[in-house]
């Protein structure tokens, strides 16, 4: 199913127990639906089940001006309306988690999990190549080489996305959403790999600093993808968080 916001056709997937509480899952960047159907597929039976192709990705087109993680979470929310959904819960990764976040501050949510989602200004661990760069590019005169530089050591996932997604991914990373998450007040939990490379798990601790009603659940010897990695135990643990539809 598609539904357009913005002049953008979002792909959805929405199927489960229709008379159940709304559980919302949302991929991490460079990801589809698929990726979360091994996770979601576990709540069928007892919730209404949406799963999203955020804009950019799999089946849904890209957005037509570089969307902020605000215009992605706005974007949902006009699709949640559209549904007629009630009494929905959140549960994102990454990418997703972030909109997710940003979601919960500003609309109503039940409840809320984030799977390794960052929150701060470049966020993610650079490697020596991209400290190197970030360095030359700040050089006057060598702006040319770092330029072309990118081309070869930057990330697979700016290599991989075309120039509008670039620049969305560009403006994700580096907007910073600390006093946004204060405004949560949703029960929240944080779940995180402990070997994650690409956001370190000292993260989900400041995050559960910023908002109220949460916890940190920490994956042992899982990485960024800990949900996957880990699906058996992150099933059990969403499942206890979510306490069926009371």
């Amino acid at each position: 199913m598609t539904f357009k916001v913005n002049d953008v056709n979002i792909n959805y997937v929405l199927y489960g127990n229709s008379n159940g509480d709304v559980l919302v899952f949302l991929h991490g960047w460079g990801q589809n639906i698929e990726m979360m159907r091994s996770l979601a597929d576990n709540f069928k039976n007892d919730y209404n089940v949406l799963i999203v192709d955020l804009p950019g990705f799999g089946l849904s087109s890209e957005p037509t001006y570089s969307w902020s993680v605000f215009d992605y979470a706005d974007a949902l929310n006009e699709l949640v309306k559209h549904l007629k959904l009630k009494n929905i819960s959140l549960i994102g990764h990454s990418f997703g988690g972030k909109v997710s976040l940003i979601y919960a501050s500003k609309y109503e949510v039940k409840k809320l999990v984030v799977f390794a989602s960052p929150f701060k200004k470049n966020v993610q661990k650079l490697s020596l190549k991209t400290k190197i760069l970030k360095l030359i590019m700040k050089v006057p005169g060598l702006k040319r080489i770092g330029n072309a530089m990118k081309n070869h050591i930057g990330s697979t996932d700016y290599k991989n996305a075309s120039d509008m997604m670039r620049n969305v991914l560009v403006s994700t990373v580096n907007t910073d959403i600390q006093e946004n998450v204060k405004l949560i007040n949703c029960p929240t939990l944080i779940i995180w790999g402990s070997n994650d490379l690409v956001v370190g798990v000292e993260n989900a601790y400041e995050l559960e600093k910023l908002i109220k009603d949460s916890a940190v659940i920490k994956i042992k010897g899982a990485g960024h993808y800990a949900y996957l990695e880990h699906l058996d135990e992150c099933v059990k643990i969403l499942k206890s968080f979510f306490g069926g539809n009371k």
